[in-house]
């Protein structure tokens, strides 16, 4: 069948198709010699993109997907799960020959889904309690729209905006109304009120007040309009627009309180951020973020080999040797220790607990993968007092 999309199909990434070449003239020359040792690979990222200094390890759920059924054992941290740069997040052990040419892949799901991860999440610590939601759908090809919000929802976001992204991760899709709304009714206050008539009571009522109007004249509007029932304004004021924008935020506050419509919240999208978040939240109450998400800076992780047949062996640059990654209970510090000693003591006095779980025993999964939800609740745990 022709490709109507330039997308790999399932099979195309399962069968290895999706590999860089050179792993395929290693598995030709392997061959060739009869060689098809017992390796340990580790995956670490030795750096972190712009300045971050920790990430939410994602991706992990397809990676394994993408090895269930080789002759393979692996050792990861749980999605949701913080890191920092130079620790071990997943180790693969099997003959080499196994997953060679699927290393490609591998990485391509983890460092892509863990950079949108910890993208959201810098921004749910931005944020705090407020309401934070997935709008970078229409940034990214629609063949990954799923993958990415699935991983902004699990990074911190409260909600994604695409149909099937909600379905997929068993929630509902998040939003109200485009400009295109008020555009081809040509009057605001008319567009809420049919927007209102006519969409599901359950879905909260959020009017966009700038598609005519001064922010502040466009929320005093939808407020006279729905009254008790709009539960917020949305401003998605152009850049070109904007000027002190914190400034409009107040603005838009004083009028609505001064009225008696200090139910309304405000909400705010359009070229948000962590930082702009940060700036926004004197008068914000929630944030629409889009592209900063959705085309989060990848996680550049690495994937090396650093046993081979038991024999410590690694190339320059990286240590050799399988390494635990451990934590202390009490106090956080973390720890890189060799494989299969014993439990380091912290600084504190207490015993160092291990992050990496075995997921996986010659291609069988040990454990029954996590929901979303479940994943979510892990970030909020471990960003708990983070800072941005």
């Amino acid at each position: 069948m022709r490709k109507i999309f330039h997308v790999a199909s399932t099979e195309d990434v399962l069968s290895g198709k999706v590999t860089d070449v050179y792993f395929t003239n290693v598995e030709k020359a392997l061959k060739f010699l009869g060689i098809n040792p017992w390796v340990s690979a580790e995956v670490r990222a030795s750096s972190l993109p712009e300045e971050w200094t920790w990430a939410v390890f994602a991706g992990l759920e397809e990676a394994l997907r993408l090895l269930e059924g080789r002759e393979v054992d692996v050792h990861a941290l749980p999605e949701g799960t913080l890191f920092r740069a130079e620790e071990t997040v997943l180790v693969i052990e099997g003959r080499y020959l196994e997953f060679a040419v699927l290393e490609t892949a591998l990485l391509g799901f983890i460092c892509q889904a863990t950079g949108v991860a910890t993208k959201a999440a810098r921004c749910r610590v931005a944020a705090g309690e407020r309401l934070l939601l997935s709008f970078g759908a229409r940034r990214i090809h629609p063949f990954i729209a799923p993958m990415v919000e699935r991983n902004a929802f699990i990074g911190g976001c409260d909600g994604v905006s695409v149909v099937l992204s909600a379905e997929l991760i068993g929630e509902r899709p998040t939003g109200t109304m485009s400009h295109s709304l008020m555009l081809c009714v040509g009057d605001e206050k008319t567009a809420f009120q049919a927007f209102d008539r006519a969409v599901d009571p359950n879905v909260r009522r959020v009017a966009l007040i700038d598609t005519f109007q001064d922010e502040k004249f466009g929320a005093i509007t939808a407020a006279e309009a729905l009254g008790e029932r709009l539960f917020a304004v949305r401003l998605d004021t152009p850049s070109s627009r904007r000027g002190d924008f914190a400034k409009i935020l107040q603005e838009v506050r004083w009028e609505l309180d001064i009225r008696g419509y200090g139910h309304v919240k405000i909400l705010v999208s359009g070229g948000i951020d962590e930082h702009k978040i940060l700036q926004l939240n004197p008068y914000a109450d929630g944030y629409g973020v889009g592209t900063s998400i959705s085309n989060a800076p990848v996680v550049d992780f690495s994937f090396d080999i650093v046993e081979v047949e038991g024999e410590l062996r690694s190339k320059r640059g990286k240590m050799s040797g399988k390494k635990q990654l451990y934590r202390c209970p009490s106090c956080g510090n973390r720890a890189l220790h060799p494989w299969g000693r014993e439990a380091p003591r912290c600084s504190c006095g207490e015993t160092m607990e291990p992050l990496l779980v075995k997921f996986m025993e010659r291609g069988r999964l040990l454990l029954d993968l996590p929901r979303p939800q479940d994943i979510r609740s892990r970030t909020l745990r471990e960003i708990s007092g983070q800072a941005v």
